[in-house]
């Protein structure tokens, strides 16, 4: 089976660099894509969340900034938590 993804598009604002109480870099930031088709002359955009690890994060809080535009290449996961609330919570991001 095949999962990979490729998007070109521009970040709503820096990457935000974190690490993991192992040491681990990891970075997130969502991925404006504009849409190939608009409605009435307006341009739309999809908001992709984006997951980088490792040294490629840590690369991308340096160098990539918002409104940059940028080539993400990656793969979709999904993952599941419960809130404070209870409610079960789901995401779908790229992990770059």
């Amino acid at each position: 089976m095949l999962n990979r993804v490729v998007l070109i598009g521009r970040p709503t604002k820096d990457p935000e660099l974190r690490y993991t109480p192992s040491g681990t870099a990891v970075a997130q930031f969502t991925l404006a894509v504009n849409r190939s088709f608009s409605r009435e002359g307006e341009q739309e955009a999809d908001f992709i969340p984006i997951v980088v690890w490792k040294r490629a994060a840590e690369v991308c809080a340096e160098y990539l900034r918002k409104g940059r535009l940028a080539a993400i290449e990656g793969r979709i996961q999904t993952r599941n938590y419960e809130n404070s609330e209870g409610r079960r919570i789901y995401v779908t991001e790229v992990i770059a």
